[in-house]
């Protein structure tokens, strides 16, 4: 196995919290305003250490070939050296260190 296959860092926003994800494909997608993730990597360095976040992202994501991420919900996109843990980050109470965009608020009517 001597390939270089490139490492990317994904993180966004999904249902409350903040995911980050490794993977050896990122593209835009054939779908307008996607990204497509492909080649999700899974680390099996330790089988005595198991990350609760990992397992469920492992379990979420099993049999998935590619996902497709809304762009507007995808904070940073980076090309890395190797890959990490996969993890989920709650922002709960704690906000995390992501704020989402805030939404466009429309002026009342009748003005």
């Amino acid at each position: 196995m001597g390939t270089n296959k490139s490492v990317y860092r994904i993180i966004f926003h999904n249902q409350g919290n903040v995911y980050e994800l490794y993977a050896h494909e990122v593209n835009q997608g054939g779908m307008f305003a996607f990204v497509e993730v492909g080649e999700i990597i899974f680390g099996e360095r330790s089988k005595l250490v198991v990350d609760p976040s990992e397992e469920q992202l492992k379990s979420q994501f099993a049999g998935v070939k590619r996902t497709y991420i809304p762009l507007h919900s995808v904070v940073r996109i980076d090309e890395v050296e190797k890959e990490g843990k996969n993890k989920i980050l709650s922002t709960g109470e704690d906000k995390g260190k992501v704020t989402p965009f805030p939404i466009p608020m429309t002026p009342p009517k009748g003005d």
